[in-house]
């Protein structure tokens, strides 16, 4: 099934999709939200949630080391351009979520909230991030997109339950040997940076169900990207491509993938065999009518959009 449709209208509603999926939850309904540390402290010294978000603040509020047993603690869109010692004082807390404020780098001592789970730093100035990130054995979601990282530390591997590793919006053109050691993630995000090519090590990550490469520099995939037998989405848009390997259909789980904004004349010639694929978005690329009906022959559940 062919579509056109506006590419600015497809990414939207990807977009959306991705929105609502990367959100940081917080579980109102069996504990209560505070929205000041007073009346936590006044109502209940064992207040497990903190939302602190979109107050001006500049520096934490007073006596927020008192909670003691926080597990959630939203102060999204601040001004916080200093680490508050107070805050590792906070050892229970699994959701800390710091996007959208002032920091340049992540110190060694965020290492003593060894609880985390998810951990959201997009949208600071953060251009450094301590080889302490070790520590974190719990961590399952970490959110670093849209600082000034032009390196990821190489203990990394050593966050074994990670899940989702997001990253775009950096100055990235390299990623560790030792994330290809991780070997629980889904999601790697890595976006509007600088890579030139995608590392072969990363086809190791046997686990990976999405792998986001949008707006980079990339020429071509390595025949091993075959080896991402869990892939069910793939988004590379708007890097140099001018072919895909014939490794590309052994994603037989593929669900979707965009290669819209390439310099694509054709897929190859066993596309067929992707008959998971629901969506396939190839505008602004250079296929022939002939190759485009051969592809939309080749996948009759799949809407493709030209």
């Amino acid at each position: 099934m062919m579509i056109k449709l506006s590419f600015k209208f497809l990414l939207f509603f990807f977009g959306m999709i991705t929105f609502q999926m990367w959100g940081q939850h917080a579980n109102p309904l069996t504990e209560k939200m505070y929205y000041n540390v007073e009346n936590a402290l006044a109502e209940n010294k064992k207040a497990t949630q903190l939302n602190i978000r979109d107050q001006q603040l500049f520096v934490l509020p007073e006596d927020i080391q008192r909670l003691k047993k926080l597990v959630f603690l939203n102060a999204m869109r601040n001004f916080f351009e200093s680490w508050d010692e107070r805050l590792f004082e906070l050892k229970d807390l699994e959701v800390l979520n710091l996007k959208a404020n002032q920091f340049s780098y992540v110190p060694k001592d965020i290492s003593k909230l060894k609880k985390l789970v998810k951990l959201d730093l997009s949208d600071n100035k953060i251009s450094k991030i301590s080889d302490e990130i070790s520590a974190f054995k719990n961590l399952q979601y970490v959110y670093l997109s849209g600082n000034s990282l032009t390196y990821l530390p190489r203990t990394i591997d050593q966050c074994k339950n990670l899940k989702v590793l997001q990253l775009d919006n950096n100055q990235l053109s390299y990623l560790p040997s030792s994330v290809a050691s991780l070997p629980s993630l889904k999601t790697l995000e890595v976006g509007y940076n600088q890579f030139h090519e995608l590392d072969t090590e990363w086809t190791n990550i046997q686990s990976l169900e999405r792998l986001n490469m949008e707006h980079n520099k990339l020429q071509e995939l390595p025949s091993s990207i075959g080896a991402l037998k869990q892939l069910k989405t793939l988004i590379l848009n708007d890097n140099n491509f001018k072919e895909m390997p014939a490794s590309f259909s052994d994603l037989k789980n593929l669900e979707m993938v965009i290669l819209s904004g390439n310099k694509l004349t054709e897929l190859p010639a066993n596309i067929s065999e992707l008959q998971k694929l629901r969506t396939l978005i190839l505008t602004n690329n250079h296929f022939s009518d002939t190759e485009q009906k051969r592809i939309i022959d080749a996948l009759p559940m799949c809407n493709v959009y030209f």
